[in-house]
């Protein structure tokens, strides 16, 4: 019943034989693709993880870098110049947006920053305060850079590793599952093959010796009706009985060469 289970139900024949043997090789095509593509995307996923290693490391101190220059312009310009810097941001002037790179077949998503319309606060902290604020502002868009990046990285990140986890999968199903069931379908059909031609060769032996034994009737039949006719034709020549003739007959079959009479 197990072995049952390992093969396909099919009919023995020689079209499904070369149909289960193309299977089996578009098979092993399929599992040798999908192991490249498994091996190319586990590269890119180890390259995005210690990407993604360094970035958080240099995260921290683009954040500590950041959090102190804010200080130092609420130091130097005043507590109030955040609520300046609100009302002359009217628009967001940093923006993101996104893009698909194909890595071996799957679309992982890309983000990145870019810069729209002018600034409109480059006047704030004019009477104190100008150069910190300036300052704290470019610190804070290097701090956006590096999440946008460490955005795109982390979701490429997550999208690989579901990728991997499927072609693994396809990968062990091809392997474990798919042609196993095709070679032990392609073993049954041609054990069945063999079988079926084994009982072939029998049954023309069975024939053959059939027709033998039907001849040697035929000709021992014809034999014996010779016999008779001659024996017929004996007994109305001499006028003797068929017995008698039948004996004549035999005799003179049986006659000894080496007496002379």
């Amino acid at each position: 019943m197990s072995g049952q289970s390992q093969r396909l139900n099919v009919v023995p024949t020689v079209t499904v034989l070369g149909a289960m043997k193309a299977r089996l090789v578009g098979a092993t095509r399929g599992h040798a693709l999908l192991k490249k593509k498994s091996d190319a995307l586990t590269v890119q996923f180890r390259q995005i993880l210690k990407k993604i290693v360094a970035t958080k490391e240099s995260m921290g101190e683009v954040m500590k870098t950041s959090s102190f220059a804010l200080t130092e312009a609420k130091y130097v310009a005043g507590e109030n110049i955040k609520h300046i810097v609100l009302e002359n941001a009217q628009n967001a002037s940093l923006k993101v947006r996104s893009r698909q790179e194909n890595v071996a077949g799957v679309k992982l998503p890309k983000f990145e920053y870019f810069t729209e319309g002018e600034t409109k606060n480059d006047l704030t902290g004019l009477a104190r305060g100008g150069q910190q604020v300036q300052q704290c502002r470019a610190a804070y868009v290097k701090t956006i850079e590096v999440l946008v990046e460490l955005a795109s990285l982390q979701t490429s990140f997550l999208t690989l590793d579901e990728a991997i986890k499927t072609t693994n999968r396809r990968v062990n199903a091809l392997e474990s599952v798919v042609k196993p069931r095709l070679e032990n379908t392609i073993s049954y059909i041609k054990g069945e093959l063999d079988e079926l031609e084994r009982e072939d060769f029998f049954r023309l032996k069975k024939i053959q010796g059939f027709k033998k034994k039907e001849v040697e009737r035929q000709v021992a039949a014809a034999k014996k009706f010779a016999e008779d006719m001659s024996t017929e034709k004996i007994s109305l020549q001499r006028g003797i009985s068929i017995n008698s003739a039948h004996n004549l007959l035999t005799a003179s079959f049986h006659k000894d060469d080496d007496i002379i009479f």
